[in-house]
């Protein structure tokens, strides 16, 4: 399946069915009189987050949704029928647009969130309707309310508890496939990760998505290498694993210079990815000797990393107590867990949404 995170559509709701002018004739009825019914109303355009998607690539293909529109009211004072509300089903974690892409108006995070972007047209009245003592024959009736129609954006932002972040050939790909189902592509050269990458990774009883990104570069915020583009897939991850390539075997930059480099696009892509805990590991431990291990973990503190694991993506070592770290950001129960929505803990110990128990 190809993936697509950003699509552009257009969506028009259901105009109003007009109202009737008709008048009651019937043999042997010696008063008739105005009986148009009135127009049905128009489709609404709902959004609905579902299961099972995780991209938009079906919007290349059709980027045009309208709404049915409401019927024609008609005689014996019979209703014209609504129209049934058009249904457009995106993936959780979806963002919708305003055209010029400044304003958001909806985020989907949660299965089954809805929202109405467009309502249909109220039908018209029917002739019926404008019936008074002083106007015993009316003829007048109402169109039925015009359709809305607009341009918006939908962009994905994958939905992951923890983000893989690294310079390209950091051994992210490698990584994610020791530790999750994933089977992400491998290869000893730059870019091999050219879309984002979702894994369920288990330990020690817990489950958590862990998303990996294509690697970044100097620049990158200015639109070198693949760009910045796909740093909104971690936006809402709650901790970030950098992961620094110990053997050197990257673009030229010994380790302490690769965690400078995504530090600086991190903080020049904002949108609060630099306040994100981070956890730095120097993966490819088996490429290198404890020893410049220890050189390498000491220069990355003094360059202002808190901690430093070392591990390695190929064999696993040292993989457990990276992920220990990990599962202490990680809430009461994620939504992996939960099968839906993930879970706080509140200040007294108990998962939020729960009743402390008291026999008082």
């Amino acid at each position: 399946m190809h993936f697509l995170d950003q699509a552009k559509i257009y969506v028009r709701s259901g105009a109003g069915g007009p109202g009737a002018v008709s008048f009651r004739r019937e043999k042997y009825v010696e008063y008739g009189g105005p009986d148009g019914g009135n127009g049905g109303r128009g489709g609404d355009v709902v959004l609905e987050a579902v299961a099972g998607l995780n991209t938009l690539i079906d919007f290349r293909y059709s980027q045009h949704f309208k709404a049915p529109r409401g019927g024609h009211g008609m005689g014996k004072d019979r209703t014209g029928a609504s129209a049934q509300p058009l249904v457009i089903q995106v993936p959780v974690g979806t963002q919708i647009l305003s055209e010029d892409k400044e304003d958001v108006i909806a985020d989907f995070t949660e299965v089954g969130q809805r929202i109405t972007l467009l309502e249909g047209g109220l039908g018209g009245r029917g002739n019926a309707s404008y019936k008074t003592s002083t106007n015993r024959a009316p003829r007048q009736h109402q169109p039925g309310e015009p359709a809305q129609e607009m341009w918006v954006w939908l962009r994905l932002k994958l939905l992951a508890d923890a983000g893989l972040v690294g310079l390209p050939n950091a051994g992210k790909s490698t990584f994610i496939n020791q530790v999750s189902n994933t089977r992400a592509k491998v290869g000893d050269y730059a870019f091999t990760t050219l879309v984002p990458k979702l894994g369920v990774v288990r330990h020690k009883a817990r489950e958590f998505v862990l998303a990996d990104i294509p690697g970044l570069i100097e620049g990158a915020a200015e639109g070198a290498g693949i760009g910045d583009r796909f740093l909104g897939h971690i936006e809402r991850c709650r901790v970030l694993i950098h992961l620094i390539d110990i053997s050197g075997s990257g673009p030229g930059q010994d380790p302490a210079e690769a965690l400078q480099v995504i530090e600086e696009e991190l903080a020049a892509y904002g949108a609060g990815l630099e306040d994100k805990p981070r956890l730095v590991a120097l993966n490819k431990l088996d490429l290198a000797d404890q020893e410049l291990a220890d050189a390498f973990a000491q220069e990355l503190r003094e360059a202002g990393a808190e901690k430093v694991f070392a591990v390695s993506g190929a064999t696993g070592q040292g993989v457990e107590e990276l992920l220990d770290a990990v599962l202490a950001y990680l809430p009461a129960a994620t939504s992996t867990e939960t099968k839906g929505v993930e879970r706080e803990e509140d200040a007294d110990g108990g998962e939020e949404g729960e009743t402390n128990w008291s026999p008082i």
